[in-house]
């Protein structure tokens, strides 16, 4: 598996996969071909189809700059390989000096065709975690009397803590924007911002669980929006499911007072369970569905918490399974391709279920009967079953039905 650094990533939204990875692959292809004066980029599969709405056109064009662009939307030619495909074809003086066929594989990853996969991504080499199944790594903790945290220093040194640490930094930062900013998202869709109308109800209703539900959601939806808004987020895997990790991991800090070294200590085991769906599955909604996102990202949040909170190998693995099954089949259909709707309420949504995981786990993981394992492989197995027009291309779904208002001016 790779380093965590290619898991967390610090960035600009609204999407890993459609901005992020398109911006990758533009600055590599600079750098490999400094002569260029021109680009030509065409856009398969869910990049052509969800592409204006996530404004992919829009981040090649202010990468390439001052090389200008030729960008073609193909939403009709298929996608063997992967559904985020596109071909980058560079030129000089008029003739093709170069054309390279790129994969946007999830969470700013890209992959170029006939090319090694960790060519382009540093600290990308599999051989950082030599263990690729969940089974393996407990294994592996139980026999040397280590934490899940504590195998992933093993693996990558204590660098690793010192990079989350930056990781945790910047979505405290995030939630600090997107609960300080109000208005309107851009967009077709005129979405406006709720996280801090919701922050702002939290003393409403005095119950706890009220205040909980306020607090975690209007953390989930400050970076979510900020996300949303092309502002700077972390991948948790991905921007879309950006919201999920750090809202509960912000609101576990203020109500129990869990120092930055726990915290960071906690984001380096979900990451191992971010890395492990990765590599034996998927975190790319345009290949399998939100389940890949908001599941993943609700699978790494319950895993987190219960890193957390000293849980046992068995009671994290119950937490991290509990949370992606109960997201199995969920559809990536976002309304005009952007990610607003059903996006930022999603990742609301998936933070609280990781607290009920966190819940769940702490007195019913000795009943488990499905492993972590078995739900990564059932979950992409799920994912290549859904119909094309529920993985991110919003031609089916809430994208299909939808009818997006008219607004004057």
């Amino acid at each position: 598996m790779q380093s965590l650094k290619e898991l967390y990533k610090i960035g600009r939204g609204p999407s890993s996969s459609h901005t992020m990875g398109p911006e990758r692959a533009i600055n590599i292809m600079r750098a490999n071909y400094p002569e260029a004066d021109f680009f030509k980029i065409t856009l398969y599969g869910s990049l052509a189809l969800t592409g204006k709405g996530h404004g992919t056109d829009v981040i090649i064009n202010e990468t390439a700059a001052p090389v200008k662009c030729e960008i073609i939307f193909d939403g009709e030619t298929p996608c063997p390989v992967h559904p985020n495909t596109m071909d980058v074809e560079a030129k000089k003086g008029g003739k093709t000096i170069a054309k390279k066929r790129v994969y946007s594989v999830g969470g700013g990853t890209v992959k170029f065709e006939g090319e090694p996969d960790d060519k382009y991504e540093k600290s990308a080499d599999d051989g950082v975690y030599p263990l690729n199944s969940f089974k393996e790594i407990a294994e592996y903790c139980n026999a040397h009397s280590i934490r899940l945290w504590q195998y992933a220093v093993h693996c990558e040194g204590p660098e690793i803590l010192e990079y989350l640490a930056e990781v945790w930094t910047r979505m405290k930062q995030t939630i600090h924007e997107g609960l300080t900013t109000s208005g309107v998202l851009p967009g077709v869709l005129q979405t406006h911002r709720r996280a801090q109308k919701l922050f702002n109800q939290r003393h409403i209703d005095e119950s706890a669980q009220t205040k909980e539900n306020r607090l975690v959601c209007s953390y989930a939806f400050a970076t979510s929006e900020q996300n949303a808004a092309g502002g700077v987020i972390v991948t948790a895997p991905t921007c879309g499911a950006c919201g999920v990790v750090p809202s509960v991991l912000r609101y576990m800090q203020e109500m129990r007072h869990f120092t930055d070294e726990q915290i960071t200590r906690a984001l380096a085991a979900g990451g191992i369970i971010g890395n492990l769906i990765k590599k034996n599955a998927s975190i790319s909604g345009a290949e399998c569905g939100c389940q890949a996102e908001i599941g993943s990202a609700c699978s790494m949040a319950a895993a987190a918490l219960a890193e957390l909170f000293e849980m046992g190998l068995g009671q994290i693995e119950y937490a991290a399974e509990v949370a992606m099954e109960h997201h199995l089949g969920l559809t990536c259909d976002p309304i005009a391709g952007l990610v607003q709707i059903p996006c930022i309420e999603r990742n609301a949504v998936a933070a609280m279920r990781a607290i009920n995981a966190l819940s769940l786990a702490n007195f019913l993981a000795d009943t488990r009967k499905i492993s972590f394992d078995t739900i990564v492989k059932t979950m992409y197995n799920t994912g290549k079953d859904l119909l094309n027009g529920y993985r991110e291309t919003s031609n089916g779904g809430l994208a299909k039905y939808y009818e997006i208002p008219k607004f004057n001016g």
